[in-house]
């Protein structure tokens, strides 16, 4: 039997799950590319976000995997925000969401104690 996950694993993979849906609503359906099949773009945005799933039995290696590709996900959603005034919003969530799961990382990672002063 595996312990219950914390809340930052929780709030980790909540945002993992909205960066996927985000990736395929913003191109599948809110601003498909013009140029390149859609089929190309969601390959190249959502396959990347599914490989940490073959370590999803280690939740937090899945997590860390996933907040690692998140960087990407980060440096495309600042681009877009300074390049694409109509897909800002979109672009401004997609960085939410990687701020989220780094952070949620970050909140979950176990310190040592500090050790006390005599």
């Amino acid at each position: 039997m595996s312990a219950p996950l914390s809340t930052a694993s929780r709030v980790g993979l909540a945002a993992w799950i909205a960066l996927i849906a985000l990736q395929c609503a913003w191109y599948a359906w809110l601003f498909p590319p013009q140029r390149i099949p859609v089929v190309l773009v969601l390959a190249i945005t959502v396959i990347p976000l599914l490989l940490p799933l073959f370590a999803i039995r280690q939740v937090r290696r899945a997590l860390l995997l996933v907040g690692m590709l998140s960087l990407f996900y980060f440096c495309h959603g600042i681009a877009e925000s300074w390049s694409s005034a109509q897909e800002r919003g979109l672009a401004l969530l997609e960085v939410l969401l990687t701020l989220v799961l780094i952070g949620a990382l970050g909140a979950g990672v176990k310190r040592k104690p500090k050790p006390s002063a005599s």
